[in-house]
């Protein structure tokens, strides 16, 4: 049981609903706490509990059938986790992994409590098909960027995406193949144009984005 109503205050989706559904919520639902790193959950297990996150970040990734991974999307607090929603929903087994970016704290619904309040409040299957809707749409610009647009955008778009208020990427050229669902020898050969360039420095584990304004505008080529 959840001793801390005020949860609710961090998914604004969840305003409108009946004080009978937030009462059922804080008596089933509970709060869980992981440490950054941790596997959430993984292919062939099935969905137990919607997954709703209060803070840090949870990365949802899969790897195919060649043994190449990509990051689908990210959980941020404030969101569920729209893999775990589709696997309640279709009684389906997860077929993509989650795992702990940072040190996170969640709240779990378990399914049946799940399955209880989806068929009685009209708010609460607002806020899980809004978020549903929301990521698959996400979900879509990733196959298009993988499907249409050129790697070096791709990357110079990533680049720009994880670098920290230094402009520093502490991951490895394997780490952001990953993000881009490519292979490793596809952004090792990217990423030493680009330092050829002058737009970047290369070190182990390191890239330093040296000229923000070059790499700026090709993420923003057509």
């Amino acid at each position: 049981m959840l001793t801390t109503p005020n949860w609710r205050m961090s998914f604004p989706g969840l305003s409108g609903i009946s004080d009978e559904v937030s009462r059922l919520l804080d008596q089933r639902a509970r709060s869980a706490k992981l440490s950054a790193g941790s596997r959430i959950f993984g292919p062939g297990k099935p969905a137990e509990n919607l997954l709703l996150l209060v803070s840090g970040t949870v990365r949802v990734q899969q790897l195919s059938d060649a043994g190449r991974e990509i990051v689908l999307y990210r959980v941020h607090a404030g969101e569920s986790c729209v893999l775990t929603t589709a696997c309640l929903l279709a009684f389906e087994d997860y077929s993509a992994e989650g795992i702990a970016e940072t040190d996170v704290e969640a709240i779990l619904i378990p399914r049946a409590t799940f399955d209880e309040i989806m068929a009685a409040s009209r708010e609460f299957r607002a806020f899980v098909f809004e978020a549903y809707s929301r990521r698959i749409t996400d979900l879509f610009m990733v196959i298009e960027e993988i499907a249409f647009k050129r790697m070096d955008i791709r990357v110079a778009q990533k680049l720009l995406d994880l670098k920290d208020s230094q402009s520093l990427l502490h991951l490895t050229h394997q780490q952001l193949a990953v993000e881009l669902g490519t292979a490793r020898e596809v952004i090792s050969r990217q990423l030493k144009e680009f330092e050829r360039r002058g737009w970047l420095s290369l070190r182990r584990g390191v890239v330093e984005l040296t000229n923000l304004a070059a790499i700026e505008r090709l993420a923003e080529a057509p």
